[in-house]
């Protein structure tokens, strides 16, 4: 995925203004399938994947015995198996750990990564582009929703899902008909016909950090658990897997440490590993920073100590030698409107 087009503001505000493609066919597409699938993923998921419906998908993060975060993913129960998409720089650690616990179990676990691509389209203009110009109908498919069919001999997904806080939807089909979708999609528009552009993996993260979103090796690690993470809302601590133990200590004791928002005064970036302080104090580090196209402001997603990570307070974040003031303020920064 290249990390540009013709710029990171220009992508980033037409993604947020019309729709953009991201070609994401490097994360990880791995279809598991079996008559113990589900009973796998429930084992590895911090999410009950038994309530997972055929057609819907579901965030979920994979743990260690010591609850740290071995990736995010998500999953999605197709008629007779799963698919789990996962962070390509994980994609190798992901197979081995489900091959690991796939041992004794009638599992059948394929990469489909190089198989296939993946393609996301985003952005306020994304569904009618599919409603009026596309051979795709998407009539009543809620998010994390998904349908399948095939068109013109050729099999796809598409999910209603993605990774910038727009309404938008992620495409998977054989890897042979990459090119001819991505040029459809991306082809000049005219009249009502919105023009997709290309954009690249700088957007795609300066969009996810306006919306509040985590990305794997910043705000998840497998020294930060889910819900330090602020990602409590994808574990079921009612059922058993893979670091459960040590997620309810979490979860009861209270988490020492959680992933806040920061806006900075002016208009220096904090990177991640900055150092950020109440008086001089060091009170945790930023994970991520950006300066947001959208807010014009500069803002960061740090792990701060939970007392001192309630929206209201006051810190500094150490920007090469010299400390920037900072307001806590709740995630996300940017949420679309309801009418997008």
């Amino acid at each position: 995925m290249p990390v540009m087009y013709l710029g990171v503001h220009e992508e980033h505000v037409h993604t947020r203004s019309a729709s953009s493609a991201f070609d994401v066919s490097h994360m990880g597409r791995l279809l598991i399938s079996g008559r113990d699938a589900e009973a796998l993923l429930q084992t590895v998921c911090t999410r009950n994947v038994v309530k997972l419906k055929v057609g819907r998908c579901g965030y979920s993060h994979l743990c260690n015995e010591q609850g740290g975060i071995l990736d995010d993913v998500i999953v999605s129960r197709y008629e007779s198996y799963f698919l789990m998409v996962c962070n390509a720089s994980n994609r190798e650690k992901i197979v081995g750990h489900l091959t690991r616990h796939a041992e004794g179990r009638e599992v059948t676990l394929d990469d489909m990564t190089k198989k296939t691509v993946m393609i996301a389209v985003q952005g306020p203009a994304t569904m009618e582009l599919f409603e009026k110009h596309l051979p795709i109908k998407l009539e009543g498919m809620s998010r994390y929703g998904f349908i399948t069919g095939s068109y013109m001999g050729t099999n796809y997904s598409v999910f209603r899902s993605g990774y910038t806080g727009e309404d938008g939807v992620e495409i998977v089909v054989p890897a042979a008909m990459g090119v001819l979708v991505w040029d459809y999609l991306t082809k000049e528009g005219g009249g009502d016909r919105v023009t997709v552009k290309p954009a690249g993996l700088a957007a795609r993260d300066t969009l996810r950090l306006e919306a509040g979103m985590p990305l794997y090796g910043h705000e998840l690690t497998e020294e930060i658990d889910p819900i330090s993470a602020g990602c409590k809302w994808c574990v079921d601590l009612e059922k058993d897997f893979l670091g459960v133990e040590a997620l309810r200590k979490v979860a009861a004791d209270g988490p020492r440490r959680k992933i806040t928002g920061l806006v900075l005064e002016g208009k220096r970036i904090a990177r991640q590993g900055a150092m950020v302080f109440a008086g001089d104090a060091a009170v945790g580090e930023v994970t991520s920073g950006t300066m947001s196209p959208t807010l014009e402001k500069s803002i960061a997603m740090a792990l701060v100590d939970s007392a001192r990570a309630a929206p209201g307070g006051d810190l500094t974040v150490d920007i090469r030698g010299s400390r920037v003031a900072c307001a806590v303020v709740p995630l996300p920064f940017y949420k679309r409107s309801a009418s997008k």
